[in-house]
C-alpha cells in the first residue's frame, strides 16, 4: 500500500459518511495515472495554486478599485479567506478538507479585472453573456497551461461552477465553499468599508449586530459556529433561520450603503467603459490576441467568447496598461 492509498484508507475510517472520498471520485475529463503520494483532490489543489490564473488574482479588485492603502482585500486575499473559512467548517464536520480547499482556491479563477464591474461590462457587451463562475470552469478546463487546461476532477469542477448561492453543489464540500464565500465577503467587505471610512461599526443596525456580534471577528465566529452546529450529522450544509436572516439583513445593508455607495464605486463607471472598449478593440483586431487563444479561435470557438477569455484573464493593472498602450498617445503617458 503506497502513501496515497494509506491516505485514502484514513479518509474511509475517519471522515463523515456524508463526505466525498478521494478514492470514490468520479474522475477527470481525461484519464490520468494516479499519484503514489497525493490523492486526486490534493493534486487538484496543487495544480490550482501553481496556475497562472491563481497568481493573477493578487492584482484583481475585490470591492474597492484603486484603494489608498495596503490592507484592502484583493481577489487573491478574498480567495484565501474563503479557503480558510471553508477548511475550518469542513474539518469540524469531518468532511474532505482537500476537496474543500481545492474548490475554494479555484472558485474565482475566471473572475474579470475590476471585480464585478468588469463582469457586468462583459455580460452587457458579449451576446453570449458572461458569468465568472462559468469562466472559472472554462479556465481550468481549457485556458490554463496555454490551452491545455488543468484536467481537474469532476467534484472540484462542480464546486467551482456552483459556488454561487443560487446554485446547488453536488458535494457537501462544495456547499461549504458556497456559504464560506458569502460569509467571507460579507465579513471582509464590512472590515474594508470601515477602513475606507465609509462605515463605522456604530453605523451597522443594532438589531443585526446584537444577534451576530459587534465586531467583524465576532460576526465571522458566529457564522462559522452556526453553520457547524446546524450542519452536524446532516446531509446538507446550512444555517439556522435566525443567523441566516441576520446575515442576509447585513448583506442587504451592505448593498445599500457600500456596494452602491458613490464613494466606494466612484471609479466603476470608468472601469466598465475601459473593459467594453477593450472588448470592441479585440473583436476588431483578433490578430492581437495571444497565440494560444488564436489556436482556440481557429478550432471554431466563437470570437466573442475568445475575446472574453482574453479580457477576463487580465489583471486590473494589465488591462489599464493595454488600454493606455492602444488608445492613449504616448506623449500623454505620465
Amino acid at each position: 500500500m503506497n502513501i496515497r492509498e494509506r491516505q485514502e484508507q484514513r479518509e474511509r475510517e475517519y471522515l463523515s459518511p456524508y463526505a466525498a472520498l478521494s478514492a470514490e471520485s468520479k474522475g477527470r475529463l481525461v484519464h490520468e495515472e494516479e499519484c503514489d503520494i497525493r490523492t486526486v483532490f490534493q493534486r487538484d489543489r496543487d495544480r490550482i495554486i501553481h496556475s497562472k490564473s491563481f497568481r493573477r488574482l493578487k492584482d484583481k479588485t475585490q470591492v474597492f478599485l484603486t484603494p489608498e492603502g495596503d490592507h484592502y482585500r484583493t481577489r487573491l486575499t478574498h480567495t484565501l479567506e474563503v479557503s480558510q473559512t471553508a477548511r475550518t467548517i469542513a474539518k469540524a464536520l469531518r468532511l474532505n478538507e482537500d476537496l474543500t480547499e481545492a474548490i475554494a482556491l479555484g472558485h474565482d479563477l475566471g473572475h474579470t479585472p475590476f471585480g464585478h464591474a468588469g463582469e457586468r461590462a462583459l455580460d452587457e457587451v458579449c451576446p453570449l453573456g458572461f458569468a465568472h463562475n462559468e469562466q472559472s470552469v472554462r479556465t481550468v478546463d481549457l485556458l490554463e497551461k496555454d490551452g491545455q487546461g488543468l484536467n481537474l476532477t469532476m467534484e472540484v469542477r462542480d464546486g467551482i461552477l456552483n459556488h454561487q448561492m443560487s446554485s446547488h453543489p453536488a458535494t457537501l464540500e462544495g456547499q461549504v465553499v458556497r456559504l464560506a464565500d458569502k460569509i467571507a465577503y460579507i465579513h471582509h467587505d464590512v472590515d474594508d468599508a470601515i477602513r475606507a471610512g465609509i462605515l463605522t461599526e456604530k453605523d451597522l443596525p443594532a438589531g443585526i449586530t446584537e444577534r451576530i456580534g459587534h465586531t467583524c471577528n465576532k460576526r465571522l465566529d458566529c457564522f462559522i459556529h452556526d453553520i457547524v452546529t446546524y450542519s452536524t450529522d446532516r446531509g446538507e450544509i446550512g444555517m439556522s433561520a435566525e443567523i441566516g436572516e441576520a446575515m442576509q439583513a447585513l448583506r442587504d445593508y451592505m448593498f445599500e450603503h457600500v456596494y452602491t455607495n458613490p464613494v466606494a464605486k466612484a471609479e466603476e463607471g470608468k472601469a466598465e467603459a475601459l473593459v467594453k472598449t477593450l472588448y470592441d478593440y479585440y473583436l476588431d483586431h483578433t490578430e492581437m490576441l495571444p497565440k494560444y487563444l488564436l489556436e482556440i479561435l481557429y478550432r471554431g470557438e466563437a470570437v466573442e467568447q475568445v475575446v472574453c477569455d482574453h479580457i477576463a484573464s487580465m489583471t486590473d493593472r494589465y488591462a489599464t496598461a493595454k488600454y493606455e498602450e492602444i488608445f492613449v498617445p504616448k506623449t500623454w503617458h505620465g
